[in-house]
């Protein structure tokens, strides 16, 4: 990848260069449409892969690294018992993932290589990003500096741009679905609380530190719970830790809805002011949601020395770049405790998943 070391700053962000992205991101959608609208199926069997080691493991499904046995090349491979599915009334949500996997096309989406299944699992192969998590590395670091917080924030906000504009939210942005790529770029991943809509929606869903107070009331919601999710990226990155917690969930939720924060004083005050207005309690005042939308957040004072054409073509040096032994170094990764998948004889739920 060739970085461009020149031109990396711009005075501002115009009006006009926001309508000529989204004639860009008009294009986008077309295909995104075209993309799941079409039925596809994949010749790749489980068996064709090695496992190399395990990655991580959610609530809906244990990632592995794992290798072509032709060609050599390394995949994330995310496996779902089919019974676990089944037993959490999730066969809908799974076989949605898959299609916006297959579906997106955007350099800072985690995208789908193939899909298949077995008599236990389901399986959706997906490109290894071997820098890690972003959760490790704000461990790791403490906090991140304010240069490298804006270029990592920048890309979520094309991101959730190109998103929304198919009219997908995803729910549930944090550091632990967030992966950097070799290069220094980063790509949001998991896709299970994803949904296509059309205005609003009511599902109760999300981790509970980065729930939006419209999700946690029941009001049904659209957009903005993903512009709160940044709000709380920005301050996680910044501090090292997120603006509301506590041990007691429903106590969590009381600190949200009063939308009281504390701001580290190393924070600077145009840090500050956006996070204010991405942390409003009220999304329809919330940056984002605005007549202007997402328009408010690019043009803002924070990210008046983000070139965001540079970063969306990645051409901008980036502030870290993760160190690497060889495409299947999973140094950068936690080390968590083996899982063996299993093997039997009978193919369980097979008209629940003969979509999949």
């Amino acid at each position: 990848m060739i970085f461009d070391r020149k031109e990396q700053k711009q005075v501002s962000y115009s009006y006009e260069q926001q309508l000529n992205h989204k004639r860009y991101l008009d294009e986008l959608k077309q295909e995104f449409l075209r993309l799941y609208n079409t039925s596809s199926k994949y010749e790749k069997s489980v068996d064709d892969y090695d496992v190399v080691k395990i990655l991580g493991v959610g609530s809906f499904g244990t990632v592995f690294l794992v290798r072509d046995k032709s060609t050599l090349h390394y995949s994330a491979m995310k496996a779902f018992d089919k019974t676990q599915v089944v037993k959490k009334k999730n066969v809908k949500q799974v076989i949605l993932e898959r299609k916006i996997l297959q579906s997106i096309t955007f350099p800072f989406l985690i995208s789908l290589v193939c899909s298949c299944k077995d008599n236990l699992y389901l399986y959706l192969l997906l490109p290894f990003e071997a820098g890690g998590e972003l959760f490790t590395l704000i461990k790791r670091m403490g906090n991140l500096s304010e240069p490298l917080a804006q270029f990592y924030a920048a890309q979520i906000v094309l991101a959730l741009e190109y998103l929304h504009h198919c009219c997908i939210i995803h729910r549930d942005v944090k550091p632990e679905n967030i992966l950097i790529n070799e290069s220094g770029y980063i790509k949001l991943a998991d896709f299970g609380f994803c949904k296509v809509i059309k205005s609003r929606t009511w599902t109760i869903c999300g981790t509970p530190e980065y729930i939006a107070p419209e999700i946690i009331l029941s009001k049904g919601y659209t957009y903005s719970v993903d512009w709160w999710s940044l709000g709380i990226l920005i301050f996680e990155m910044s501090a090292g830790y997120p603006p509301f917690y506590h041990s007691d969930t429903m106590k969590l939720y009381e600190k949200i809805l009063s939308g009281v924060f504390k701001t580290p004083d190393y924070v600077t005050p145009q840090c500050k002011t956006l996070m204010k207005h991405l942390l409003d309690t009220d999304p329809s005042k919330r940056y984002g949601s605005l007549k202007a939308g997402v328009y408010d957040i690019k043009s803002h004072v924070w990210f008046e020395d983000t070139n965001w054409h540079l970063i969306l073509h990645q051409k901008m040096y980036p502030p870290f770049i993760p160190v690497l032994k060889n495409h299947g170094d999973t140094s950068n990764f936690r080390e968590l405790s083996d899982i063996k998948l299993k093997k039997i004889s009978s193919c369980l739920f097979q008209k629940e998943f003969e979509n999949f």
